[in-house]
């Protein structure tokens, strides 16, 4: 149940991250990268339908032909994220009616307009959801095709994000390739550094109280090998650990005061699969 709460709690906060950023800070100015969220500017911009209408509409749409094409399996995990960001769009154009951008700063509003929908899209990437919109076409593109996910996810968006040219300015359509360029860099560095961990190499001659304080303070486990020095030709012994970034701040204080000759290498690493930290 707990896990159930904790799992609510990360889909709701991204998805309303996302919609934050994305009504205040990208339908204000006209950019139009990120999937449906993009085409939808471009549509309101015929006055046919504001931009939330027409993200709920198409995304209801898309989640429909997710559920016959993909399957239920699909749907279920999409479908609470993509209904909740498109009616959040909807109420807020409706709460908070926009007419120009908060600032007068595009580049500002940029900013914003990438950083908070890819902080919430690369929570819902990291937990193993989606918010649906082109991730869906993407997905029945890979069915029935050679593409992978990945490049018909840029290929329909560097679509959407070049017809901005067209329907606003080159101005307008120079920040969303600009945005469309950075946003997916910033979901990956946002993905890692929420994985991120220690890796450890402790080289010493007693493993003991290390390992003592590994298992026992940390509730970590590690592996301990005999090694022998290249230079002094001296038996030593090798000691493998992961450890989160509190941890690890935690041993390398404690090899510092307990054995400061020890030889110490701390990797980063966000792949780590295993009891304690991802399974496969």
């Amino acid at each position: 149940m707990k896990w159930n709460l904790k799992h609510f709690f990360l889909l709701t906060a991204s998805t309303l991250l996302m919609a934050f950023g994305t009504y205040f800070f990208k339908f204000t100015n006209n950019f139009t990268f990120g999937g449906i969220t993009g085409l939808a500017v471009l549509v309101a911009r015929t006055g046919l339908m504001s931009a939330g209408d027409f993200n709920l509409i198409a995304s209801m749409l898309l989640l429909i032909a997710g559920l016959i094409i993909l399957g239920k399996e699909f749907a279920a995990r999409t479908a609470y994220c993509s209904i909740l960001l498109s009616v959040a769009l909807s109420v807020m154009e409706r709460l908070w009616p926009m007419s120009e951008p908060l600032t007068t700063q595009p580049m500002l509003e940029l900013c914003f307009a990438i950083a908070l929908p890819a902080l919430g899209s690369a929570v819902l990437f990291n937990i193993g959801s989606s918010s649906g919109g082109t991730d869906i076409i993407a997905m029945i593109l890979k069915k029935y095709s050679s593409f992978d996910i990945g490049r018909a996810l840029m290929i329909s968006d560097a679509v959407i994000t070049t017809a901005s040219f067209f329907v606003f300015d080159i101005e307008t359509g120079l920040y969303s390739f600009l945005g469309l360029a950075i946003r997916s860099f910033m979901i990956d560095n946002f993905i890692e550094s929420f994985n991120l961990s220690k890796y450890f190499n402790v080289v010493c001659d007693n493993p003991e109280p290390i390992c003592d304080f590994i298992v026992h303070t940390l509730g970590r486990s590690a592996s301990v090998c005999l090694a022998k020095g290249a230079y002094s030709g001296k038996d030593k012994y090798l000691i493998l650990t992961a450890l989160n970034r509190v941890q690890a701040v935690k041993l390398r204080n404690f090899i510092k005061v307990q054995d400061p000759e020890a030889f110490i290498l701390i990797s980063n690493t966000s792949e780590i699969i295993g009891k304690g930290f991802h399974s496969i």
